[in-house]
């Protein structure tokens, strides 16, 4: 498995502790799995990557991140399947967007040969930890800090990439419910919202807190300048289904470009589904809403993989969702996990074998 050149300095736990971890009962992101990765940036270059037992790590209460939120992740997974094999979903994907969240943040790409044996040698040491059955994977959190010491306003010339695992379980173990923003935005043209930046996520928790309060679930984000087209939600893309037809925002700087987004576009086009990949106005949901049109919403995101909406409030009103039979959210989220667990065959190439 290890490429000869990429040299990568190994310090194994001494006494696993995944005996420790009920994984019926995980919720997600709370239990990290035994080892992590780290890859300093230094004097202007990569350092050789370290592979350590999971733990604490200290830095200056100084270092940049802390002031000026230089950071940026990806969301992965790894599956296994009944033969014991563990199967990475599109992670050229994955590599290929942190690097670019990292140029707009800028922060130093990360080389690509680092990137993959880190991640396949993880996963090697901790292939227990990967669980069989469908809607078990272990996530893959790879992620880069701004570390130099110092609190003046420009950006870090020292960096620590990471990459943590989690066994994970479904995100959403039920339908959700969710609201059309109307004040606050998410992103905004010439922005970061494109980028997988962490300050993204931190500036909707407070909106979403909002939600939460009134029985919600998540927020549908408008764009900034109007509020009239609906983008995406707060932890994944979204898709509306009027009629036979699936409905999606186009990407722009404002909108991530989901590796789940275009796998299930891709899905669609292959079993004949009509996908209409244009702006999303608030005015066409709402009255295909009211006149029995609207069949689904769903959203997808790595976490996620695919969750139907029950219903979504704007304006003040509440517009439940119908049950409609044979939904498109339940068949393309199951065409998904069947190719991310190797049941059939993979006609894209988007699964990678780690070993």
């Amino acid at each position: 498995m290890n490429n000869t050149d990429i040299q990568l300095d190994i310090t194994k736990t001494k006494q696993s502790k995944i005996d420790q971890v009920d994984f019926s009962n995980l919720k997600f992101g709370k239990v990290n799995a035994d080892h992590m990765m780290y890859c300093d940036y230094i004097d202007g270059k990569w350092q050789t990557p370290k592979i350590v037992p999971y733990g604490p790590m200290e830095f200056e209460p100084s270092a940049k991140v802390f002031h000026y939120g230089q950071a940026v992740f990806e969301g992965m997974k790894a599956f296994k399947d009944e033969n014991e094999q563990v199967w990475l979903f599109r992670p050229e994907q994955n590599f290929e967007r942190i690097n670019k969240s990292s140029k707009r943040m800028a922060i130093p790409e990360f080389p690509k040969d680092y990137f993959f044996e880190s991640l396949k040698t993880l996963l090697e040491l901790d292939k227990d930890w990967v669980k069989k059955g469908e809607g078990n994977s272990l996530y893959l959190r790879p992620f880069v800090i701004a570390t130099e010491n110092g609190v003046s306003a420009s950006e870090s010339d020292r960096y620590r990439f990471m990459i943590i695992t989690c066994p994970a379980q479904a995100y959403y173990n039920k339908p959700i419910k969710v609201i059309f923003a109307q004040e606050y935005s998410r992103a905004a043209d010439g922005g970061v919202g494109f980028a997988k930046a962490a300050g993204n996520y931190g500036a909707q928790f407070y909106p979403t807190k909002l939600a939460k309060a009134k029985g919600l679930d998540q927020i549908i984000w408008t764009d900034a300048s109007s509020h009239e087209y609906l983008e995406e939600a707060g932890t994944m893309n979204i898709f509306f289904r009027v009629g036979d037809k699936l409905l999606t925002s186009p990407t722009n700087d404002r909108i991530l470009d989901g590796v789940t987004r275009k796998s299930i576009i891709q899905l669609a086009k292959d079993n004949g589904v009509e996908v209409v990949v244009e702006k999303v106005s608030v005015k066409e949901i709402v009255n295909a809403a009211k006149n029995g049109e609207l069949k689904e919403i769903f959203g997808a995101g790595t976490a996620a993989t695919v969750v139907s909406v029950d219903g979504f409030e704007y304006d003040g009103t509440y517009y439940d969702l119908p049950t409609v039979d044979e939904p498109y959210g339940t068949f393309f989220k199951k065409a998904l996990q069947d190719i991310q667990y190797n049941k059939v065959e993979d006609p894209h190439g988007w699964t990678m074998k780690a070993f």
